[in-house]
């Protein structure tokens, strides 16, 4: 059996597939497009849950994919196993081969068999199978055409062996392919007959891959009737069959997972023995970590509900599982970095989003830290409080969640630990109560009123208090964390007095740090705390004049009307963000020193990951300017020029040289954002009310990612700097290395090997070309030996093997040279599958045949079309399989006419 690496065991399945004239469909999204019944895309056919249905057509009949799965939830809901067992996981890859109407059971059982055995090598005596017990057709299959002892075939119930999209719809019987690990991994200890094994879910026999025939329509009385159209919907889990072929009996201990638990086991100090005596933690962490690198890659977010709640609480439960490793501080960033670093070959979103995905998992960890001692003090005390094997009420698990952000799940996981239960139905209910009261009551003396409507009812109601009369005081350029009052609070468009955790709110204070998107630049993060409850603020804006909302998710404990509380702003990301926009001003300076003094900033985005600046430039710039400009702006941060902030009349400042944004409206007093160089010249001088760093030294690295058009006479940059622009030159510069030792040359000789390959290849594809040439030439004067007389004319129909379309029609002036008078079509397979002729004839004959005409008829055959000349023709079809019978048509076709 061969040892393959889960790289190697993913490739060789989509290569085998396309070899089977399967199209290789990239994974669709862990968020179903087209589904709303589904949490996440849990197999491989939701992205073709269309197509099977008859909704939807593809230009292919055929399809395999290694399609991103998670199953957290409703009957695939695997979470209690992952950690204790050796092969449940929350995400989880399926690979797939699929039929639209195409081969049925036949294919897909012969498809199934030759890749596990031939591609795989795994022997068939430790291979188990099973079909319904109704399907002899599947039985029949296995037994009598593949060769499987019959002591191998099981025939199982509807429990395991049938398959149905829901209670009314595409449904059929299935054949499912397990591994025998033998005797001494048996964990029932029911028998020795296979069939017990499976049905009590003994771990000696593990499922490879599921074959489901789509077969019957079901009907709401429950009857069935035959499809107009069968399919083939296939199953196959990567992580077992790496496993399999590692000789690895928990999935945890492959190439998948060794990677991110070793990287966890490096953080902890633990040595193998100890890791192992603590193993569930270690899984968890890992199989969690990759459900929320990509979840978060796939554009979900922790948060409250739905989608966002689960990844939430994945990586609040790894949090937990890490206490029991010790882990105080954040570090689940790092072990999404090994994830990353272990799929992002397959999967290049990672990479993209690597600084998304460790600043939402970090901020998660952090934001769960914060207020997990306290919730699980909480829950200790509740659980003393209970008898023995007691349960813990739904109301006071529910409560905790609310009030303390600890998910259901680490409450179930805690309390099962030490003997308990919990009322799962209670806290349901208690959730429904929750919810019903809070659409209830929340209106207040509001009631429920239009957004925009429900801005100025609170800016009003404000001002009538006496608070905040020439609106909310906000004050972005001082300290980072202010004393302040919670005025209101909206949530779903009502003002509320009091909020609850997992509510989305809008927070309204009567004095702010946080810098309001304006400008370009983003808007603010943090957390707004009272003495016992606190909001994770993800953004900030202001909908209208004097009114500033802070949006974000209470996290603990309840906020009311009034309260005191502390407003801090995320430091370093603010820091990040003074980085990008002082860079700002420095690109904008220097792209007008480098390409001219017409350039003219016309947009921007200042992010804490990056810049965007948009300019006005007619041409594109070349490399070399580009290089210039990198280099001048990573001089002047070299320099550590400062960057001094002045407020001005805004004629001063214009008088003054200071630069405008294009389109921007301006008041009286401006604020202009000075960079000077050793003897206070100007290196760039800007009206600009955003946040910069003291010094230009304090943004660290530059890097330039991209340029392009976006409209006529508009160029955008996109760059990095700080921490981003780190990480971009370390990966770069890994890649790079990676390539040189791919090509055995050291990262300063690349150039030279790549250029020398490069050569090499060209020589080879002209050797390459000259001996297909040569056995054309070959095969030519053999098929020359086939060449018929009628009458006078030579007449030579035949199909090539190997050759180009070029040679193809080369081979028909060499016909051409070798006779005087005569007829020649040629046909070939191409490389893409699809069916080529070319059809010739001498000019004495071209009065009576016409190659044209005869091609065109031909190709109609493969279902295809062309046509030419009445000496040289050539066309294409669709279907290969009718090479032979539109060959045969041309011979017909040419006989008619030469004896006519």
């Amino acid at each position: 059996m061969k040892k393959m690496t889960s790289a190697e065991v993913r490739e060789a399945y989509l290569d085998f597939f396309e070899e089977m004239n399967h199209k290789r469909v990239a994974s669709s999204s862990l968020v179903p497009g087209n589904d709303p019944t589904l949490l996440f895309t849990n197999a491989g056919m939701v992205q073709f849950k269309d197509v099977f249905l008859g909704l939807d057509k593809r230009d292919y009949s055929r399809a395999t994919t290694s399609q991103k799965c998670m199953r957290v939830s409703g009957k695939h809901n695997d979470l209690e196993n992952v950690g204790p067992s050796p092969r449940h996981h929350t995400f989880f890859e399926m690979l797939g081969n699929f039929s639209f109407g195409d081969y049925f059971k036949r294919g897909a059982i012969r498809f199934a068999y030759d890749l596990l055995t031939k591609v795989y090598d795994m022997p068939l005596d430790h291979l188990l199978f099973t079909v319904h017990d109704s399907d002899d057709e599947a039985w029949n299959i296995w037994a009598d055409e593949i060769g499987v002892p019959e002591e191998r075939i099981l025939r199982m119930s509807d429990a395991t062996n049938f398959w149905q999209m829901a209670d009314v719809g595409p449904c059929g019987p299935t054949s499912e392919i397990h591994w025998d690990w033998g005797p001494d991994a048996c964990t029932c200890g029911i028998g020795a007959e296979p069939h017990l094994h499976l049905d009590n879910g003994c771990d000696r026999y593990v499922e490879l891959w599921n074959l489901v025939f789509m077969q019957f329509q079901q009907f709401e009385d429950g009857h069935r009737e035959p499809l107009p159209a069968t399919g083939v919907d296939t199953g196959a889990g990567l992580e077992r069959i790496v496993s399999v072929l590692q000789n690895a009996r928990a999935n945890y201990e492959t190439d998948l997972f060794m990677p991110i638990i070793q990287r966890v086991q490096e953080l902890t100090g633990d040595s193998d023995t100890e890791r192992d005596a603590n193993i569930v933690p270690y899984r968890v962490i890992a199989d969690h970590m990759r459900a929320a690198t990509f979840l978060i890659a796939d554009g979900v977010r922790p948060g409250a509900t739905g989608r966002d709640y689960v990844c939430r609480m994945v990586i609040r439960r790894a949090v937990r599982y890490a206490t029991k490793l010790g882990f105080e501080e954040p570090f689940l960033a790092d072990v999404a970095d090994t994830v990353i670093d272990t799929m992002h070959d397959h999967y290049t979103e990672l990479d993209d989003h690597r600084a998304a995905i460790r600043r939402a998992i970090t901020n998660e960890e952090v934001r769960f830290r914060r207020a997990m001692d306290n919730a699980l003090a909480e829950l200790d005390d509740m659980l003393a409080d209970l008898a023995t094997g007691g349960e813990l009420p739904g109301v006071q698990a529910f409560r905790l969640h609310s009030e303390k952000g600890l998910p259901l799940e680490i409450t179930r996981d805690i309390a099962r630990e030490r003997g308990y239960s919990v009322d799962e139905a209670g806290f349901r209910a208690a959730q429904k109560h929750h919810e019903a009261v809070s659409r209830g009551t929340s209106g207040g003396a509001f009631g429920t009123i239009d957004m925009g409507e429900a801005y100025q009812v609170a800016l009003n109601t404000l001002r009538e208090q006496g608070a905040a009369q020439d609106g909310v005081e906000q004050d972005q350029y001082g300290p980072l964390s202010q004393e302040t009052r919670l005025l209101a609070l909206l949530h779903e468009g009502d003002m509320v007095e009091r909020a609850s955790v997992g509510d989305r709110v809008e927070v309204v204070l009567d004095r702010t740090p946080f810098y309001v998107e304006s400008g370009g630049q983003v808007s603010d993060t943090g957390v707004i705390a009272g003495d016992d409850w606190m909001i994770d603020i993800e953004d900030a804006r202001q909908p209208i004049g004097g009114l500033i909302v802070h949006i974000g998710e209470v996290v603990e404990g309840q906020p009311t009307v009034g309260a005191g509380c502390t407003a801090t702003v995320d430091g370093e990301r603010r820091l990040d963000i003074q980085r990008n926009h002082t860079a700002t001003h420095l690109l904008h300076a220097q792209l007008r020193a480098v390409l001219g003094t017409h350039v003219q900033q016309r947009g921007s985005l200042v992010a804490p990951d990056r810049l965007r600046f948009d300019f006005s430039h007619d041409q594109p710039i070349t490399a070399d300017e580009l290089d210039t400009i990198t280099h001048n702006i990573n001089e002047a941060i070299l320099a550590d020029m400062p960057v001094v902030p002045v407020w001005k009349d805004l004629d001063t400042a214009r008088s003054e040289g200071a630069m405008a944004l294009f389109g921007e409206k301006y008041g009286d007093r401006v604020r202009t954002i000075n960079i000077l160089q050793d003897n206070d010249a100007r290196y760039s001088y800007e009206l600009c009310g955003g946040n910069h760093v003291e010094h230009t030294g304090i943004i660290g690295p530059f890097v330039i990612t991209s340029e392009g058009s976006v409209a006529q006479g508009i160029r955008r940059i996109e760059a990095l700097t700080g921490h981003a622009a780190e990480a971009y030159i370390r990966r770069s510069l890994k890649r790079l290395d990676h390539a040189a030792g791919l090509l055995g040359a050291t990262a300063d000789a690349l150039p030279g090997r790549i250029r020398a390959l490069q050569d090499d290849f060209k020589t080879q594809q002209h050797e390459n070309a000259r001996l297909r040439r040569r056995i054309a030439l070959l095969e030519f004067n053999d098929l020359l030996a086939d060449t018929q007389q009628i009458g006078e004319a030579s007449v030579l129909v035949a199909s090539v093997e190997s050759t180009t379309t070029d040679t193809l029609r080369e081979m028909t002036d060499w016909f051409r040279d070798r006779v005087d008078s005569g007829v020649v079509v040629l046909g070939m397979v191409a490389d893409n599958g699809k069916p080529q002729l070319v059809a010739a004839v001498t000019q004495d004959l071209t009065g009576r045949v016409h190659a044209g005409k005869i091609i065109k008829a031909a190709a109609g055959i493969m279902g295809g079309g062309g046509g030419g000349r009445p000496d040289m023709a050539q066309a294409g079809g669709k279907d290969p399989d009718k090479l032979d019978d539109a060959l045969q048509h041309a011979v017909d076709l040419i006989v008619d006419a030469l004896r006519a």
